[in-house]
């Protein structure tokens, strides 16, 4: 059983990362996001994600700077806006996030959308900071095979992480079989469906059978998917709520129950429509 916060996956060059963090989307710059981040690190996070377009990694820095856990022990992770892709301008967004968020590295940054005519100029800029030690990791987020596929034709680096919606109406499965033909971590943002998993009957009882909440069962279902997932909260309860899933195991016939309620469903924008 995967039973111990501290659960880790090895990155295809080597690099550990939790399976379980905590995200910051809609999380206000200021107070909200620093207590937010001081619980989940007092509970047992080890692993925050942030992005430039949140507008938080001043205060994202300044919580984790201000734990007692040790920087190299919290896994950081930030994005690269669409407006700020290409080159030169994206090694000029990575020093501003570093500067806002006031730590010397990065453990993983990402392509935040696969934006035309621009991805592939970005991730040569990343394959840079990456070789300059800059940041530990590299990858993209919200990449359709496709995308991938283009990227691959020039890419001296396999992305380590692809980070994408998914939940239990969006499972993505030829994606993910794809991205672990190629080592490439499957991470999803959205897990709880933004709220949606509460109308789910399935979902609901097998909170019952399992005595547990219905998020609990989703992101239990995650993490035995080897999927990393990055619930957002900045609420204590529900912090402390979604880390207690480590005391116990969906079986193979209630995996596969969550499974079939995919529905190709997505509550977030598709990458393919997206308006960059």
């Amino acid at each position: 059983m995967l039973n111990n916060i501290n659960k880790t996956v090895k990155l295809k060059n080597g690099i550990k990362m939790p399976m379980l963090g905590l995200g910051t989307w809609l999380a206000s710059n200021g107070q909200e996001v620093e207590n937010a981040i001081r619980i989940a690190l007092d509970v047992g996070y080890r692993s925050i994600d942030t992005a430039a377009i949140y507008g938080n990694e001043k205060s994202v820095g300044k919580a984790i700077r201000e734990s007692d856990i040790p920087r190299e022990q919290i896994f950081v992770t930030s994005k690269l806006w669409n407006s700020e892709q290409g080159f030169n301008s994206t090694l000029k967004a990575f020093n501003n996030s570093i500067r806002k968020l006031n730590i010397n590295y990065l453990d993983l940054y990402l392509i935040h959308w696969p934006v035309r005519n621009k991805y592939k100029e970005s991730w040569k800029a990343l394959e840079k900071l990456y070789s300059e030690k800059k940041v530990r990791a590299i990858g993209v987020s919200n990449f359709h095979i496709h995308h991938l596929n283009d990227l691959l034709k020039e890419a001296d680096i396999i992305p380590t992480v692809n980070q994408v919606e998914f939940h239990p109406y969006l499972t993505q499965t030829e994606l993910k079989q794809y991205c672990s033909k190629y080592s490439i971590q499957f991470e999803a943002w959205s897990p709880l469906m933004q709220g949606n998993f509460m109308s789910v009957p399935t979902i609901h009882n097998l909170s019952e059978k399992y005595g547990k909440t219905p998020a609990q069962i989703i992101l239990r279902w995650d993490i035995q998917h080897n999927v990393v997932t990055i619930p957002k909260t900045i609420h204590e309860d529900r912090i402390k709520e979604n880390v207690n899933i480590y005391d116990f195991e969906l079986t193979v016939e209630d995996m596969k129950k969550i499974d079939s309620l995919n529905k190709d469903h997505r509550f977030g924008p598709d990458p393919d429509s997206f308006n960059f």
